[in-house]
């Protein structure tokens, strides 16, 4: 079955960094693109990045626009999201999943980004 887990997030002073990665099973990883989401308290889930099959084509949503890098590594099934210049405002749980609308049901447990000082 689809399982997808997250790691790397934690406790960051404003202007910091973090790498979060996520390694996925069950799927054929490598032909599908990829993405990265998060929720903050009491929002929606929202779209952060998305990575395609082959790695050389990515996009961002305005909000992680020129901080946020996204990448993936097919031979270790993981995509990572590479964070600069973090913001309390990216506080949130972070998930990685297939872009919409093909998102798998069984979203992993997600790893806490927390930006404070």
């Amino acid at each position: 079955q689809v399982q997808l887990v997250e790691s790397g997030g934690g406790l960051v002073q404003p202007g910091g960094s973090l790498r979060l990665s996520c390694k996925a099973s069950g799927f054929a990883f490598s032909v599908y693109a990829m993405s990265w989401y998060r929720q903050a308290p009491g929002r929606e889930r929202e779209l952060v990045a998305t990575v395609l099959y082959s790695g050389d084509i990515s996009n961002y949503a305005d909000s992680a626009k020129g901080r946020f890098t996204i990448s993936r590594d097919n031979a270790k099934n993981t995509v990572y999201l590479q964070m600069n210049s973090l913001k309390p405002e990216d506080t949130a749980v972070y998930y990685c999943n297939r872009p919409p609308p093909h998102q798998y049901n069984s979203w992993g447990q997600g790893t806490q980004v927390t930006v404070s000082s």
